[in-house]
């Protein structure tokens, strides 16, 4: 069976920045088991499938290691590849989830993706955080699927080498570690070794939690961030109740095909 594959960089104005994706179109689901085995062959940190569902598309997204809820980079590069690849006519794309319903929609020269919003609890200190990055987050918060820790500085995230393994031991799909930005609002760099990312390049569905979290300490809804992994990644931001609004920029680096 021959499947055509593309892969674009999401959170990217140019190739080789921003978190890369492969993207799958299918006309109906592959068994699961089938596209996990695609996902690890791919060894990117999200592969998308998707299928037409009526006017709208279904989509689901697999790290190497796992099916995930959610993932922002993946329905960004695939609302690219439909758009510019696909030729998808119309202004918006919505695609069904295990998240429930997202809307991508072209906003000038950005896709903006529109997701559910997601609200941090602060809780106890976990120790292995400190002893993972080295210093003391000033405060530890946890959302549905990820921790959240705040530090001092941009330069304390840029700075940050830490033993993945350690991270291993924590119940959470993630660690993502923020503070207030020089250029921008906030930067923040992300941990997932249990899903088999040991440091995402730039991660849409961690600023679901980010988002939140920052608009309320600056008192305003709308925010520029900085992924700040080796690759690095641009996002724009805003609060709109109980959704976050993202915006960033795709380019396409590879289109072909597979047989499996």
């Amino acid at each position: 069976m021959k499947l055509k594959i593309y892969q674009a960089d999401a959170f990217a104005s140019g190739l080789f920045k921003g978190n890369p994706a492969a993207v799958i179109p299918l006309d109906e689901w592959l068994p699961e088991n089938l596209m996990q085995q695609i996902a690890a062959e791919n060894n990117l940190s999200e592969t998308a499938f998707f299928i037409p569902e009526g006017d709208d598309f279904h989509i689901r997204w697999f790290t190497p290691k796992a099916e995930v809820n959610l993932c922002g980079h993946a329905t960004l590069a695939t609302a690219h590849i439909l758009f510019n690849e696909l030729n998808f006519a119309g202004t918006h794309i919505n695609f069904n989830s295990r998240s429930g319903m997202l809307t991508v929609r072209k906003i000038d020269d950005k896709l903006q993706l529109d997701f559910p919003a997601d609200f941090v609890q602060a809780v106890d200190a976990v120790p292995v955080f400190a002893e993972t990055f080295g210093v003391h987050p000033l405060a530890t918060f946890k959302g549905r699927t990820d921790f959240l820790l705040l530090f001092d500085s941009e330069e304390t995230i840029r700075k940050f080498q830490p033993d993945i393994s350690m991270l291993l031991s924590t119940n959470a799909r993630g660690i993502i570690v923020t503070a207030k930005g020089k250029d921008v609002d906030f930067v923040s760099r992300f941990f997932a070794p249990a899903v088999g990312v040991n440091e995402d390049p730039v991660t849409g569905s961690a600023h679901t939690t980010l988002i939140p979290f920052w608009a309320k300490r600056f008192n305003k809804t709308e925010l520029t961030a900085l992924q700040l992994s080796e690759r690095g990644g641009q996002l724009w931001c805003k609060l709109d109740g109980e959704r976050v609004l993202i915006a960033g920029k795709a380019v396409t680096y590879l289109r072909g095909e597979i047989e499996v």
